[in-house]
């Protein structure tokens, strides 16, 4: 989305005029960025950038990717699998598994994390092997969007598509202009400009209303400097000058003002805010740097036509063009693509006092709304006025689960198959297996129902007089367990391993994917979710299974939620994962520590324990 100016430098604009001077000196070098896979006949029309990665689209429907974060075999700028070659013009979305890309023949590419799909376009009459002239096909050569996740489209003839966030409609613009350019403001508004001094404006209802502009500019691009303020920047052919000149055009409630009139600029082809004013680019490897009443063009080693500039998070920039052009004014470029230390967000997660070293495997919120942590050498922590305490210890061995209910008290399972239950004063031996087997969760409906999962397959049912072992018809772990009432039950485990249980035998439930899954929660039978390894999710919406993109590579090993709502997921190097609007969303921790399970409690906050005594706080509800 294109970001607004800085309020204090609006008024600069209002005074240009005359005085601009395309002879100041550069400001900086512009280099090749290295390493691009980019052939001399690719046009690059845009991109995107976020969270250290950046995705650049061009001709043939070539998108580039380059993330920071990659395994070293992936490293450097890769070529995205796209099964649509046809040349897309612009990309817009609000993170990199949220993106948008848009094209020839009405060409709309959604991407996931893990794959880009068609979405609508590009339609062939499979008789004649063409395609098709219908108004799906029309070409779209810009797309932005806002913070709520809705997104618009422009194209030739005045199309105008919109995402509300499910899918994509056509809009009315009530015009046949062919459209280059589109913006939206912080409040919500939404411009689009074209061909023939063209500018639109959608009000708040949904409308398009034409504004009438004095010049013929034909419009390629936009900045918002306020709600009802723009610059536009394009240009026009002139037979005088035997070409096309540049325009820049200032727009503010109602009135036009070209700015520069005198000057000599290519035709412009974008211009975003840019350290303190406004970067432009333009035809012939034109670049202009436009701030405190001057426009200085900039030392750029390219005579090819460059069409979009790419803002970095360190306030750095790349533009992209013809014969597969990237540049970038940037020291180092993988530097530029990190969040200045000063810039990036809060966490939303505090570290809180631990009174153990002891790796943490297991926390719950019990019945009465105590909530309990467990560990290592048998360590038991208890929650008390916002501070954990230590409590006695069932005996030497880890504690890796822990149950209750009104009437049953607090039970704690781990190492060697043992059950304790707390009498309120000490833990007291509940049942022994007798065997190396580890406990690993527990879960019930009631003091006569408790089920413990754990190694080798192992399966116990408390019915309120004995426990008993149940037949699971696998030897393989079972990591955690979730379930509705008695005859709807889910244990998982390894190799993407479900057992479903109706209240009288287990049977396998294939998962849909083979990597070992560590931690399974659910608000229904048709809302279920499964995680684990190198970042897996699986969720079942009643019917079937089905692989969710999180773009994670750490083991994730713990799932919970609450009747509001609230999804988190927690696993290695300190991660955290909030289920969002159905798509999961990487939270700042403080701490690199492995986290190893987690509790959405019922009042909004979120606890998370693990490696070295770790513990987490979030809360969900403003305080």
């Amino acid at each position: 989305m294109n970001s607004p100016v800085d309020p204090t430098r609006r008024h600069f604009f209002r005074q240009l005029a005359s005085r601009l001077d395309p002879q100041s000196p550069a400001v900086a070098s512009w280099r090749p960025v290295p390493e691009i896979n980019a052939g001399d006949g690719d046009v690059l029309w845009s991109g995107w950038a976020g969270r250290g990665e950046v995705f650049v689209v061009g001709d043939e429907g070539r998108i580039l990717h380059f993330d920071s974060h990659a395994a070293p075999e992936q490293q450097g700028w890769q070529t995205m699998k796209v099964e649509v070659p046809l040349p897309l013009h612009g990309i817009w979305g609000v993170s990199p598994d949220r993106l948008h890309a848009v094209g020839w023949m009405g060409c709309v590419l959604g991407y996931d994390g893990q794959h880009w799909q068609r979405v609508q376009g590009g339609v062939v009459d499979e008789e004649q092997g063409r395609f098709t002239a219908c108004e799906e096909n029309t070409p779209l050569f810009a797309i932005d969007g806002n913070d709520a996740g809705e997104a618009w489209a422009v194209g030739d003839e005045g199309r105008i598509l919109h995402f509300d966030g499910q899918g994509w409609q056509p809009e009315a613009s009530g015009s046949r202009i062919n459209l280059r350019a589109v913006a939206c403001t912080p409040a919500g508004n939404v411009y689009a400009a074209g061909n023939e001094g063209t500018l639109l404006r959608r009000d708040q209802q949904g409308h398009w209303h034409e504004i009438d502009c004095p010049f013929g500019t034909g419009f390629h691009a936009m900045l918002v400097l306020n709600d009802d303020e723009l610059l536009l920047a394009g240009g026009r052919y002139f037979v005088d000058k035997g070409g096309f000149r540049g325009e820049l055009v200032h727009y503010c409630q109602g009135e036009f003002h070209n700015l520069g009139a005198e000057t000599e600029m290519p035709r412009l082809r974008a211009l975003r805010a840019y350290k303190q004013g406004v970067l432009m680019v333009g035809d012939r490897g034109q670049l202009f740097y436009l701030h405190d009443n001057q426009l200085k063009r900039l030392e750029c080693n390219t005579r090819h036509d460059l069409m979009d500039i790419i803002t970095l998070p360190s306030g750095e920039a790349l533009v992209v063009g013809d014969f597969g052009t990237i540049m970038t004014a940037a020291p180092e470029f993988e530097q530029a693509l990190a969040v200045p230390k000063d810039q990036q967000p809060s966490s939303h997660w505090e570290q809180m006092a631990s009174p153990t070293r002891r790796q943490l495997w297991g926390i719950w919120q019990a019945h009465d709304g105590t909530c309990y942590a467990c560990g290592d050498a048998g360590t038991v922590l208890r929650l008390h006025n916002g501070e954990w305490q230590a409590m006695p210890s069932p005996d030497e061995l880890a504690v890796h689960c822990m149950w209750s209910c009104a009437d049953a008290g607090l039970f704690a399972a781990g190492q060697e198959g043992r059950i304790y239950r707390f009498n309120g004063e000490q833990w007291q031996l509940h049942f022994d297996l007798h065997l190396h087997v580890t406990i690993l969760a527990m879960w019930g409906t009631g003091p006569n129902s408790i089920y413990a999962v754990g190694d080798e397959g192992l399966i116990l049912h408390f019915d309120g007089l004995s426990w008993k072992r149940l037949p699971a018809g696998t030897h393989s772990a079972l990591y955690d367990i979730w379930g509705l009432d008695d005859r709807h039950l889910l244990a998982v485990g390894d190799f993407g391993l479900a057992l479903r249980y109706n209240g009288q035998d287990w049977k396998e439930f294939n998962t849909g994917t083979e990597q070992f899954i560590y931690g399974v929660w659910g608000s229904a039978l048709d809302n279920i979710y499964a995680v684990g390894l190198s970042g897996t999710v699986a969720h079942f919406n009643g019917t079937r299974w089905q692989l969710m993109p999180t773009r994670q590579q750490h083991d994730l090993l713990a799932i919970s939620g609450n009747d509001s709502g609230e999804v988190f997921a927690v696993g290695t190097r300190g991660t955290v994962l909030r289920l969002d609007h159905n798509h999961w969303q990487r939270e700042i921790t403080p701490t690199a520590m492995g986290l190893r399970a987690l509790c959405v409690t019922r009042e909004g906050t979120v606890y998370a324990v693990g490696d070295q005594g770790c513990i987490l706080r979030r809360s969900l509800v403003p305080e």
